[in-house]
């Protein structure tokens, strides 16, 4: 009995005359009442609770539960999907981690292209042929690979591909040294006078002939030639093997493109280009011979109705030096 009494003083026991209230429970504002009184104590807990009706915007039902006088009887609706909560809104982590995946698969393939290393040592430096400016700034070195569509039917390049090398370094050069101006290989004062470079004598001797698939370094600088002219000379090496390929030398002169008129350098022009003088002898010995003139009596070939096409002119609406060679060579096959 001593027990009894204490047990419900702390746990106060429902009188058979109490009726515990129904509790009802709905998609609205739901309350929760629940009233106890005991015979030893007047204990009295009363408890409110209210659900929401929707839960992350989706209406929800709970189960109403009903106490009869005896206690034993419980009745409810049937149990509705469980609630959406934060952990069931967020995406698929696997495609989450697929997604990232790629991402990551497709950078390191982006830096691999840029961190590429060639396993041929003939392809070592200058992959793309943009040439740099080596030996104190007055050597401008690049490097050209002999494509399919330069070689002849021996498997070798033509002279005409040389020429195009050489010419190619000598106008990147210019542009390297920032004294481009709007010409093709005109400086900026010489722009200005409507002055073009002309080339009025050129030596070329050539060792061997690269092949298809050889990757060639072409070193060029400039030199004085008399008062009115500029040399420049060319080097050609195999970069596998470092042996001397070819040695050009050239003499150059301005011409006026409007006139066609030979014309002296300007003291403007020749502030802009001495700096990069070289004081260097020729790579070719100067071969002083003269060449006779010929005609149709004289000349061993002679090919009738020659016309320029569009395509042999540079943009300084001239035939190209190099696009005479050609025509030699087809007048000579």
């Amino acid at each position: 009995m001593v027990a009894t009494a204490a047990t419900s003083s702390f746990f106060p026991v429902p009188s058979p005359d109490s009726g515990a209230k129904n509790s009802k429970l709905g998609n609205g504002n739901a309350k929760l009442g629940l009233k106890s009184k005991s015979a030893a104590a007047g204990l009295q807990v009363k408890a409110n609770a209210q659900a929401p009706p929707k839960i992350n915007g989706t209406s929800v039902g709970l189960a109403t539960v009903e106490s009869g006088k005896n206690g034993d009887d419980m009745h409810g609706p049937a149990q509705s999907p469980p609630a959406r909560t934060f952990i069931n809104q967020l995406p698929d982590w696997s495609m989450l981690l697929a997604a990232i995946t790629t991402i990551f698969l497709a950078a390191e393939k982006q830096w691999m292209m840029l961190d590429w290393k060639p396993k041929r040592p003939d392809m070592l430096i200058d992959p793309f042929g943009l040439g740099r400016i080596v030996q104190d700034g007055l050597v401008f070195r690049q490097n050209f690979s002999i494509r399919s569509y330069e070689i002849g039917a021996d498997r070798t390049a033509s002279i005409e591909t040389l020429m195009n090398h050489l010419q190619e370094t000598a106008l990147n050069h210019v542009k390297t040294a920032g004294l481009l101006g709007d010409g093709f290989g005109s400086t900026p004062e010489m722009s200005i006078r409507n002055l073009i470079w002309v080339v009025t004598k050129m030596q070329v001797k050539v060792d061997r002939y690269p092949t298809w698939g050889d990757v060639v370094q072409v070193d060029t600088w400039v030199s004085a030639s008399g008062k009115n002219g500029m040399r420049r000379d060319w080097i050609i090496h195999d970069c596998k093997t470092g042996q001397i390929l070819t040695r050009a030398s050239s003499v150059w002169v301005m011409m006026n493109k409007l006139t066609r008129r030979l014309s002296k350098i300007p003291d403007e022009v020749r502030s802009e280009i001495e700096p990069y003088f070289m004081n260097s002898a020729p790579v070719v010995e100067e071969d002083g011979r003269k060449l006779q003139k010929l005609d149709d009596n004289t000349a061993d070939f002679v090919h009738t109705g020659l016309t320029p096409r569009w395509s042999d002119l540079d943009i300084n609406q001239h035939v190209n030096n190099v696009k005479y060679i050609g025509w030699i060579l087809e007048v000579g096959c």
